[in-house]
C-alpha cells in the first residue's frame, strides 16, 4: 500500500483505489486512525502498522463521513473508541450504504476476515467546533455538510493537521451529494480555518495532502469556481464548459457522471 507521508506522528495511507486516503495519528495518548479503507490487503496493512506501533496506547476511529468507502474498514478494528457526528449516527441511509459494500464486494469476488456493519460511535459529535480532548491533545470537529450530510472537519492544532474528508481533492471537483448551498458553507469555514489557523497538512479523502497554504487556497477557488460554472450553466440553461473541467482533471468518463449527478442536486436546489 502506498504511504504519502510518513513522519514520527503523521502517516497517510492510499489506497489504489479512487486514491482514497486513511490518515494515522499517533500521540503520547493514542493512535487515530481516519477513514480506514479500501481493498481486505491494504486495511489489513493499516491493522498490521497499527499493531506495530500502538503499544499500550488506545486505538481510535474517526469517520469524516458515511460514504462506504470509508467506512469500509470498521471492523478490522474491534477495539478502537469511534468518533463520528451525530449525522452519522442518525443516518437513515445505513441500510443503502451496507448495501453499496456488499455489492462492491460481491462484484469483485471480496471476502473480508471482518464483519461488515455500520459502525457503533463512542464519542458523538453534536456541535460545530466541538472539542474532544484525549490525554493532552485537542480534537477540534467542524461540521463539513454538502458532499453529504454529516460530514466533519478534523483540527489538530498542536500538529497543525486539518483532515477535510472529501472536500479540497486536487484530483476531483466538488462531488456534491446533498446540498450545493451547504457545500458552499463548507468551502467558506475551510477558507476561513486556511487564513486564520497555521495549517501545516491539509489531508484530503481522494489525491494528494498539501503543505502549502497558497496550494488550499487555489483548491477552494478550484471548488468554488467549478460550483458557480455549474450553476450558471443551469440558471442559463447553457451548455457546462466541459474543456475548462478536462483541463483541470483526469478520468472524464466517470467523471462525467458524479457532474451529472451535481447537477440533479443543483437543479433541485434552483
Amino acid at each position: 500500500m502506498k504511504i504519502q507521508l510518513q513522519t514520527p506522528q503523521l502517516t497517510i495511507f492510499e489506497s489504489a483505489l479512487f486514491r482514497t486516503t486513511s490518515t494515522l495519528i499517533q500521540t503520547d495518548d493514542f493512535v487515530l486512525i481516519v477513514d480506514p479503507n479500501w481493498l481486505p490487503i491494504e486495511v489489513q496493512t493499516i491493522r498490521a502498522y497499527v499493531d506495530s506501533i500502538k503499544e499500550n496506547r488506545p486505538i481510535y476511529l474517526f469517520f469524516t463521513h458515511s460514504d462506504y468507502d470509508h467506512i469500509i474498514g470498521y471492523k478490522a478494528f474491534p477495539e478502537a473508541k469511534t468518533i463520528a457526528s451525530k449525522a452519522f449516527v442518525d443516518n437513515p441511509d445505513k441500510a443503502k450504504i451496507l448495501e453499496q459494500i456488499n455489492d462492491f464486494d460481491d462484484e469483485n469476488y471480496i471476502k473480508r476476515p471482518y464483519k461488515i456493519i455500520y459502525p457503533t460511535i463512542d464519542f458523538v459529535i453534536k456541535n460545530d467546533g466541538e472539542i474532544l480532548e484525549i490525554g493532552n491533545t485537542k480534537l477540534q470537529f467542524f461540521n463539513a455538510n454538502g458532499h453529504n450530510a454529516d460530514g466533519l472537519f478534523l483540527w489538530i492544532e498542536t500538529l497543525g493537521v486539518l483532515i477535510v474528508g472529501d472536500y479540497l481533492s486536487n484530483i476531483e471537483f466538488p462531488y456534491i451529494y446533498h446540498s450545493g448551498n451547504a457545500y458552499i458553507q463548507t468551502l467558506q469555514k475551510a477558507e476561513y480555518l486556511i487564513n486564520h489557523q497555521k495549517i501545516k497538512f491539509l489531508i484530503t479523502g481522494h489525491g494528494d495532502f498539501t503543505t502549502e497554504i497558497e496550494e488550499m487556497k487555489q483548491r477552494i477557488t478550484d471548488s468554488y469556481e467549478y460550483i458557480f460554472l455549474t450553476l450558471n450553466s443551469l440558471k442559463n440553461k447553457e451548455q457546462f464548459d466541459f474543456n475548462w473541467l478536462w483541463q483541470r482533471y483526469d478520468f472524464p468518463k466517470v467523471m462525467t457522471r458524479f457532474h451529472e449527478g451535481n447537477l440533479k442536486v443543483l437543479s433541485k436546489e434552483l
